[in-house]
């Protein structure tokens, strides 16, 4: 065991898997070949990675999270417990697709709710919220609220998390926002 990070001894880590300093791995999860988990990470209990995914610094994963192949988190990521993702668009059982497994990318700072789904191929913006029990379908801009089934954008979010008003002010922070488009700051 390394002392740069902590995997619980209940925890499967596959051979040529990355882990950074300080990311701490629980109960019952499994990591699989040609992961990498960056820094600062927590996985929670129960977690499947891999293989072939890749997590950035200061992610939270949380309890019953399946992230397949194909799947990029970039950093201070939060998927809340039960967060799926699929990673072929068209699966049978019996036909192999794995080849037609499509990528799926979480820009930096996006929160993904508790039981969401999100389908393989799609993007979601830095910064997006995804409200617990959503189905992601396509992609979800930078700083967008979404939620429903199919997700569809329902307002802005600050990158404190915050629903934004109509006057693109964050009452939490008081940050304030002027590009309705893009989500940008002033």
């Amino acid at each position: 065991m390394s002392e740069a990070f902590f995997v619980h001894e209940s925890s499967y880590v596959d051979e040529d898997v990355s882990i950074g300093r300080g990311t701490k791995i629980w109960h019952f999860s499994h990591i699989l070949s040609r992961t990498r988990i960056g820094e600062d990470c927590t996985i929670g209990q129960n977690v499947v990675a891999g293989p072939n995914v890749c997590i950035g610094n200061a992610c939270r994963i949380q309890n019953n999270v399946s992230i397949y192949k194909g799947v990029t988190l970039e950093d201070d990521v939060f998927c809340g417990p039960s967060v799926v993702f699929t990673n072929v668009f068209t699966p049978r059982a019996h036909i192999r697709k794995m080849d037609e497994a499509r990528p799926t990318l979480v820009k930096r700072g996006a929160s993904l709710g508790a039981n969401c789904t999100v389908v393989c191929g799609v993007t979601v913006g830095r910064f997006a919220f995804v409200g617990a029990g959503s189905v992601v379908t396509k992609d979800v801009p930078d700083y967008a609220l979404v939620y429903g089934n199919p997700a569809t954008v329902r307002g802005r979010v600050c990158e404190c998390g915050e629903k934004l008003g109509a006057d693109m002010r964050c009452t939490a922070c008081g940050r304030e926002w002027f590009d309705r488009d893009r989500g940008d700051a002033k």
